[in-house]
C-alpha cells in the first residue's frame, strides 16, 4: 500500500504562530513553497499559512503583515494526516475538506507536506483528474 509518507515532500517547515506575516513570506521565498503549517509552543499544528492568506487576508485588507502574525490568520480546525494512511485516505481528507495541502504527521511530529504536485507526481492521470474534479467542481 502506498503511503502519505510515500507521496509527501519531506522536510516540511513550521512557522511558529507568533511569527509575522512578512517572515512567513519570507520563509515561503527561501522554501519555495506556497503553504507553512503553524504551530504553537508545543510544537502542535494549529493551522496552515498560505501565500493567498497574506496577500487576500492581509495585503489586500490594507494590514501591515510586519504586525500580523501567522496565529492571527489560523481559521477552524488545522486538517492533517498520519504518515501511515494510504493514499485514498490522503485523497478523500483533501476532498471533503477541500484543502489543497496537507500536512504529514508521524509520531506527533510534522515530516512533510502533500500538495497538489506531490499528487500529480505519484497518481495516475485517471486518479488525479478525479480527485481535481471532486475537489475544484464543488469550489
Amino acid at each position: 500500500m502506498t503511503t502519505a509518507k510515500d507521496i509527501m515532500h519531506a522536510g516540511a517547515q513550521w512557522i511558529p504562530m507568533h511569527e509575522t506575516l512578512d517572515r512567513a513570506a519570507q520563509l515561503m521565498r527561501e522554501l519555495n513553497v506556497g503553504a507553512l503549517p503553524i504551530a504553537d509552543a508545543d510544537e502542535r499544528l494549529c493551522g496552515i499559512l498560505t501565500d493567498r492568506d497574506i496577500v487576500v487576508g492581509c495585503v489586500a485588507m490594507g494590514h501591515d503583515p510586519a504586525k500580523i502574525t501567522a496565529g492571527e490568520m489560523a481559521q477552524g480546525t488545522p486538517r492533517w494526516i498520519d504518515a501511515g494512511s494510504g493514499v485514498e485516505d490522503v485523497l478523500q481528507e483533501m476532498e471533503v475538506h477541500q484543502i489543497r495541502r496537507l500536512p504529514v504527521i508521524e509520531n506527533k511530529r510534522l515530516v512533510g507536506m502533500i500538495s497538489e504536485a506531490d499528487l500529480a507526481r505519484h497518481l495516475s492521470d485517471e486518479q488525479l483528474a478525479g480527485w481535481m474534479e471532486r475537489v475544484y467542481a464543488r469550489g
